[in-house]
């Protein structure tokens, strides 16, 4: 199954390095939302600290602001 993800968010997006990869079949460069807080906050598990605009470090740990990857999880739980 293909994601689909609003165009607000895609439009949103604008910092992505990753040309979108998050909503390939395969989804190999995802960072893993370990917690989410009321859809809004979340904190993510990164693949490689540093490699992206959306990532920033919080306490021992990083949360996401990538509108694509928030709605990614809050839809699908992916």
């Amino acid at each position: 199954m293909k994601p689909e993800i609003s165009d607000e968010s895609r439009q949103a997006a604008t910092r992505c390095a990753k040309g979108f990869a998050c909503l390939t079949g395969d989804r190999k460069d995802l960072c893993a939302v370990e917690t989410c807080i009321g859809e809004k906050v979340h904190f993510v598990k990164c693949l490689q600290v540093g490699n992206c605009a959306y990532q920033h470090p919080f306490g021992s740990g990083h949360f996401c602001t990538c509108p694509v990857r928030k709605e990614l999880f809050n839809k699908y739980k992916i």
